[in-house]
């Protein structure tokens, strides 16, 4: 399991498998969420996540494969692509500069 601060994370990447919209939402929802912050958030497929990124998101059935694409980093899986409690916490953590374990 990884760790990183909420206040060390610069570039947020979700993680999706086809790009068919609802995790493009939830990149653009989180986007203007942490545009105070100063997070970068981009949305990639699971397989191409970028090396300077802090911190991926993805359901639940990707987590494997983000974390095989990203090793090292802190991989927070969620259920539901809107309002899901693991996203809510991510953006609370970020906002707050608490610690995100994943």
């Amino acid at each position: 399991m990884a760790t990183i601060n909420g206040s060390d994370v610069k570039k947020l990447v979700v993680a999706c498998d086809a790009g068919m919209g609802s995790s493009v939402m939830l990149a653009s929802t989180l986007r203007k969420q942490l545009v105070k912050n100063g997070v970068t958030v981009e949305h990639t497929p699971v397989n191409s996540i970028p090396a300077d990124a802090d911190l991926v998101v993805c359901h639940n059935g990707l987590a494997a494969r983000a974390r095989a694409s990203a090793p090292g980093k802190p991989v927070v899986p969620f259920q539901v692509f809107l309002g899901d409690p693991a996203v809510t916490k991510v953006v609370k953590a970020i906002q707050t500069g608490e610690d995100i374990n994943a």
